[in-house]
């Protein structure tokens, strides 16, 4: 039998893909209760994993009898999208210190990664991968603190571009991935932060607000299937 933290860690990366892919859309309810009953969990379980979906940026709690999935507003996805830029030349800076063949190793094998699947047409694991590269960067930096809080902002804008975003080409943040590296390996910081600053230009250029008929989900039916790619 799975612990306890297990479970958190299954049903907190299970709410969190659902949200970031919009099967779970803005404004839609997780019920405690039906949480609790898909997952086996206690409430004070599900409570743990509704806050820290919160501390992402992905659920709202506050003076509510049941948690929801956020609603940013377009103002709000403006300040993320800001304060990222600012946390992602600080990853720069630091990567650049660390560099190493290893690391370039390592950030190719994403992009290769990227171009697969970008190559089978897979838009739902080009979008995770994506997000991804900027989580390796992160980690690649050596800072925990930095790791963590762009990594709340990560989650933060993908549920931004999934409520707002107009459709795209894979091929262009690839591209751009791709460009960062090469900068990175010549430790050109300038460049390399400029590069960052247009890439997050460029995504966030991608939002569109389209104010959509809400039609509430089965929350049951959507966590069974991301459960079962967890599982996997």
């Amino acid at each position: 039998m799975s612990s306890n933290s297990d479970r958190v860690d299954i049903a907190h990366r299970t709410l969190r893909q659902a949200i970031i892919e919009q099967a779970l859309k803005a404004g839609t309810k997780l019920p405690e209760d039906e949480i609790g009953r898909h997952f086996s969990m206690s409430r004070t379980l599900v409570r743990a994993v509704l806050a820290k979906l919160q501390a992402q940026g992905l659920v709202d709690t506050y003076h509510k009898r049941t948690a929801t999935v956020a609603q940013p507003s377009l103002e709000e996805a403006r300040d993320a999208f800001a304060v990222r830029r600012a946390l992602e030349r600080e990853v720069m800076k630091a990567v650049v210190k660390r560099w190493s063949p290893a690391i370039e190793k390592s950030l190719r094998e994403h992009v290769q990664e990227e171009e697969a699947a970008h190559a089978k047409g897979d838009v739902r694991l080009s979008t995770r991968l994506a997000g991804e590269f900027h989580l390796k960067l992160a980690d690649l930096a050596g800072n925990a603190l930095l790791e963590r809080y762009l990594s709340e902002l990560v989650s933060r804008c993908s549920l931004i571009l999934a409520m707002y975003s107009r459709p795209h080409s894979s091929e262009c943040a690839i591209s751009e991935h791709s460009g960062l590296i090469g900068a990175l390996k010549k430790g050109d910081i300038a460049a390399a932060e400029r590069l960052m600053d247009d890439h997050l230009s460029s995504v966030e250029s991608r939002a569109l607000f389209e104010d959509e008929a809400a039609v509430e989900p089965d929350l049951g039916s959507i966590l069974s299937r991301f459960s079962a790619r967890e599982a996997s």
